[in-house]
């Protein structure tokens, strides 16, 4: 018996088992930086493993296993070149996951995972209880980790910015505020798509660590400003546009619905909110992204948090003060959707 793309089932069920096993050969990978090395060249194993400081024979199994991932080719020779699919493993690639990988298999992630069935059956997360604190305490109290998750979130960002500022109308407002957006990759790629817009990047200290050089890097450190602050307290009131990327699906309803009333408070009537978030389907049709839901389980284990159909997503913007006025999906493969929330109340006393 066969599924649909013609593999035997058992071989499907054999090869999500060893996903884990794949996870860490990418992670391996990348602390050992062997797409750095194999940057515009070939090298055999044991020039790999010289220049790693690895076991020249492990460091073969490891590189054959990459290039039976894809990531890597084997000549004749026996000489190792990286693949146009492993380039993203590389630092200075324009859509490097190099940062995005070390996170995601870092095990203070995979040990959250291990819970997954504790979460299931309880419906909170295993993090907690696994590590004695809350993720992003525990990120505060680790700043090699917390500038890992900083650089990964940044990295994710990056590959949909440009698409979010050409796929939505800012050029009706004055100033836009990234809540909760790190170092400022997005609201950066905003500006440079709006020159008469100013933004601010809005996000805790540790969010924030190096976001004005960043903004200086990218062009727009004349234009943007960086402020720090608690989403949970308060927003600041300086923008008429607040974006917020992959922040709400970090939480579960009720801590949303504070976020957004805090947004909602900043915000004037003709003020506009926008998320950018992945939409669940009501139903997983075939050929439906994988990682959609993998992301939703990944919200679970580590955070409480949750992907949302667009049903929740009108269910929050409404317990929030706003309505749900538009839904519009960044092009594939980007997995990302604009929701615009208008507001429907006079803003509320701060």
């Amino acid at each position: 018996m066969r599924t649909e793309d013609g593999r035997s089932v058992t071989a499907t069920v054999a090869r999500l088992a060893h996903g884990h096993m794949a996870a860490q050969v990418v992670r391996v990978a990348a602390r050992l930086s062997v797409a750095d090395l194999l940057r515009d060249t070939t090298r055999t194993s044991a020039d790999l493993a010289r220049a790693c400081g690895a076991d020249p024979q492990a460091m073969h199994r490891l590189l054959r296993a990459m290039a039976g991932l894809g990531l890597l080719a084997e000549d004749e020779s026996g000489r190792f070149s990286l693949t146009e699919a492993g380039s993203p493993l590389r630092t200075d690639h324009p859509d490097s996951l190099h940062a995005l990988v070390r996170m995601l298999t870092d095990p203070i992630t995979v040990g959250a995972w291990t819970g997954l069935e504790e979460s299931v059956r309880t419906g909170g997360p295993h993090f907690s209880k696994a590590f004695g604190q809350d993720f992003f305490s525990y990120l505060g109290d680790a700043p090699q980790l917390s500038q890992e998750f900083n650089a990964a979130m940044s990295q994710g960002t990056r590959m949909v910015a440009d698409l979010v500022a050409h796929h939505y109308d800012f050029g009706r407002f004055t100033t836009v505020v990234d809540i909760g957006g790190g170092r400022g990759t997005l609201v950066a790629a905003i500006l440079r798509a709006h020159p008469t817009l100013k933004g601010v990047v809005f996000d805790t200290p540790d969010g924030l660590e190096g976001a004005e050089r960043h903004l200086a890097d990218l062009g727009v450190g004349d234009r943007c400003t960086s402020e720090p602050g608690d989403f949970f307290t308060a927003v600041t009131a300086d923008g008429d546009v607040h974006v917020l990327k992959s922040v709400l699906h970090d939480w579960n309803d009720e801590q949303c619905v504070a976020i957004l009333q805090r947004c909602r408070e900043a915000l004037t009537e003709n003020g506009r909110l926008l998320l950018v978030e992945r939409v669940l389907p009501d139903t997983v049709a075939a050929g439906a992204d994988e990682l959609m839901f993998l992301s939703d389980l990944n919200m679970l284990v580590k955070v409480g948090g949750r992907e949302r159909t667009r049903a929740d997503w009108d269910a929050l913007l409404r317990a929030s003060g706003f309505r749900l006025s538009a839904v519009t999906p960044l092009p594939r493969p980007q997995p990302f959707s604009l929701i615009e929330g208008t507001p429907v109340a006079p803003r509320p006393e701060r």
